[in-house]
């Protein structure tokens, strides 16, 4: 069985037993979190929400918080004398998933 959920303004096909890593939430590591925003359902019967399936959740477990690998955000005008340099980290919460309830 999985699911598709949504979190972060982004939309996620997670079953029980992944890990995922999504924008960040605020939980703490070891707390258990509960996704309601569920838009479909899949296996052997599909449920397909219409925007979101009725009293369906997905519940999981946060492992830790951590931020991914730099980006470099280059500006540059050409003759102009203007070069702007900037790092970015992207935060995020990498969380196990334990069931999903339909």
């Amino acid at each position: 069985m999985y699911a598709i959920i949504e979190t972060g303004g982004k939309q996620i096909k997670v079953q029980e037993g992944q890990e995922i890593y999504i924008e960040k939430l605020d939980a703490e590591a070891g707390d258990v979190v509960s996704f309601d925003k569920v838009l479909m359902i899949g296996g052997n019967d599909v449920k397909v929400g219409a925007p979101l399936v009725e009293g369906a959740t997905v519940s999981a477990k946060v492992e830790k918080h951590g931020r991914q690998k730099k980006i470099i955000v280059y500006k540059m005008k050409a003759k102009k004398n203007y070069r702007r340099k900037q790092g970015h980290r992207q935060p995020y919460t990498k969380v196990v998933i334990d069931k999903i309830n339909a």
